[in-house]
């Protein structure tokens, strides 16, 4: 109250902050100075199921497919704001700042306190700890900490925990999240999917993805399931054949089995640019695992870390149809057929 100057520089941001408008975004709807008290009041609007984590911690039992609506929506309105000009940087996100209206599923992000934009360059260390990322507390930072918060706020929505709760005290957290050390909730997340798309908000800040980057991940785009589908193939010559057509997310996966021992398979997938890459490889069934043939084909063609979980499962579960007592190396969760006419079920590929 004493610095006009920041007196100033809060009213910029918080005439601001009454401009936005977007559905994913708690309304401000007045603020005023209060001399006498010395205090700056804030009127927004009111969600009565209250915080996320109040909501989370209330309601044990939440599916997947609900938080993944959360996660689309805190996202959605993350896109917004680093969309303005210049970009606005919450630096506080945590569950403690989402609303949810509980009754129609929709959250909201709110408290703007410390928000700040990127063309003031702030080098105050502020926010919460344990949702920090670590470039934060170096003072140079952009609005890609706002999507390792939001990666800990999944974190905290998937495990009911609150991120470095197994830590002594605050200094033990300061030196861990400016170490890079996650959380010992991450470890403790079972699902494979969901832990690798955790990880990815929380990467380094050199290959974080950006919020729009997230809501257009496999991970949100579908709901988990791999869908299975007949190609009926006429060669040239009149010879019918026929071949599976795997699905999950952007990736599609065939293959036709060639000698007693080899499969070769053909994967579609959106590369890097955006551009939709078709690649054949062999598949040896006695010297391959889908995990080494994955990790090896996101590494050359430079694709998410995430896609690794996915070409195993779509390799495994294409395998599982060929060979009954194939033994995958990963969860393949539900696998849906579409069409799949004169040819055995593919539910023992359901895990």
């Amino acid at each position: 109250m004493g610095s006009s100057e920041k007196m100033e520089q809060l009213n910029t941001e918080i005439q601001l902050l009454k401009t936005l408008k977007h559905k994913n975004i708690e309304k401000l709807f007045a603020s005023w100075v209060d001399e006498e008290k010395k205090t700056v009041n804030i009127i927004t609007e009111l969600f009565t199921s209250g915080s996320l984590r109040q909501y989370r911690r209330k309601h044990k039992k939440v599916n997947m497919k609900a938080m993944k609506r959360w996660a689309i929506q805190i996202l959605t309105g993350l896109e917004y704001l680093h969309s303005q000009m210049p970009a606005i940087i919450h630096r506080d996100l945590k569950c403690d700042n989402i609303f949810i209206n509980g009754n129609h599923g929709k959250v909201k992000i709110g408290d703007f306190g410390l928000a700040t934009f990127m063309q003031q360059q702030k080098k105050s260390i502020k926010g919460t700890l344990e949702f920090m990322a670590p470039e934060l507390l170096t003072g140079h930072y952009n609005e890609l900490v706002d999507i390792y918060s939001f990666g800990m706020c999944m974190l905290e929505m998937v495990t009911c925990e609150y991120p470095y709760r197994e830590c002594q005290g605050m200094a033990h957290i300061f030196k861990n999240v400016f170490q890079g050390k996650k959380p010992a909730a991450l470890y403790r997340v079972e699902d494979a999917e969901v832990r690798s798309f955790i990880e990815s908000c929380l990467a380094p800040v050199e290959t974080r993805m950006s919020a729009t980057e997230l809501l257009n991940s496999s991970f949100l785009q579908n709901d988990g399931s791999i869908s299975v589908s007949l190609i009926k193939n006429v060669s040239e010559d009149g010879q019918r054949s026929a071949s599976f057509m795997l699905r999950k997310g952007e990736f599609l996966l065939k293959g036709d089995v060639n000698a007693a021992n080899r499969v070769d398979l053909w994967l579609r997938f959106r590369d890097p640019s955006g551009c939709f890459k078709n690649v054949e490889f062999p598949f040896d069934v006695n010297e391959d695992n889908s995990l080494s043939v994955s990790v090896e084909m996101v590494e050359q063609f430079e694709l998410p870390q995430e896609s690794i979980l996915i070409i195993a499962q779509l390799i495994d579960a294409f395998l599982l149809i060929l060979i009954p007592e194939w033994m995958p190396r990963v969860a393949l969760g539900q696998v849906v057929s579409e069409g799949v006419n004169g040819c055995a079920s593919p539910s023992a590929a359901t895990t």
